[in-house]
């Protein structure tokens, strides 16, 4: 395990919004409230981080889902540097809508397509931490339960590419059932290799279609999204 600091009282996360994003009110709330750091939002025509120190891609339907979801937000001048803060090894998240925007701008390996029943699926799901080499997954010690709510959420990636981030261990979180074993029967919307989400090769990069930041507190059913949004507050790790 690496030693990882806590931020700053000064620590800003930056919340992107797109036309059509939903799930942006829900993640400020979270980071304001349930993590306790400042989050502000950012819109999609702005060109400029300055001053923030990560960023959370919220979910939703950006643009309408129309070509493809997260196609045309992946284009938005604010990506570009969502882009300079990847390279810069900062932390930066993607949720859902936000997970499938970061794999469209080739941040993050892979697609999202239909659930492989062609509904949409709202329901909570079982998670299992495979890797913990990112701050994103270093506290996920346990199975954990928090909700889907999406209609492109099946995973998929070529074999050589899953092949590779197998080997690299940038699988960070796997659909289980509640004991923590995989079971198709709980992998709901058909993901490959049962894959709820990836980091990218230096691990300072987390998508995922499962909603943390609507799993943050008890009074929601479930307060297990803490064990990845308290990444937030690390600062310093080795990622």
């Amino acid at each position: 395990m690496t030693a990882v600091r806590v931020y700053n009282i000064g620590m800003r996360v930056a919340v992107l919004r797109f036309p059509g994003s939903n799930c942006d009110q829900d993640a400020l709330f979270s980071l304001r409230q349930d993590i306790g750091v400042q989050a502000e939002y950012v819109w999609h025509e702005d060109h400029s981080l300055s001053g923030f120190d990560a960023v959370f891609v919220p979910g939703g339907f950006s643009y309408g889902d129309y070509l493809r979801c997260g196609a045309m937000a992946s284009r938005a001048p604010i990506m570009a540097e969502v882009h300079r803060f990847v390279d810069e090894g900062r932390p930066v998240i993607g949720v859902c809508n936000g997970f499938q925007i970061l794999c469209e701008t080739g941040i993050l390996p892979g697609a999202l397509l239909l659930n492989v029943e062609q509904k949409f699926l709202c329901k909570d799901v079982y998670l299992r931490a495979e890797s913990k080499r990112s701050i994103w997954t270093s506290g996920v010690d346990r199975v954990i339960r928090i909700p889907i709510a999406h209609g492109e959420g099946r995973y998929v990636v070529d074999s050589d590419t899953l092949k590779r981030i197998e080997d690299s261990e940038q699988i960070a979180l796997r659909y289980v059932n509640p004991e923590g074993e995989l079971d198709e029967n709980w992998n709901f919307n058909g993901s490959q290799s049962a894959i709820a989400g990836v980091i990218n090769e230096k691990g300072n990069v987390l998508g995922l279609m499962p909603h943390p930041e609507r799993a943050a507190r008890a009074s929601l059913g479930s307060a297990d999204g803490l064990t990845i949004l308290n990444a937030f507050r690390l600062v310093g790790a080795d990622l």
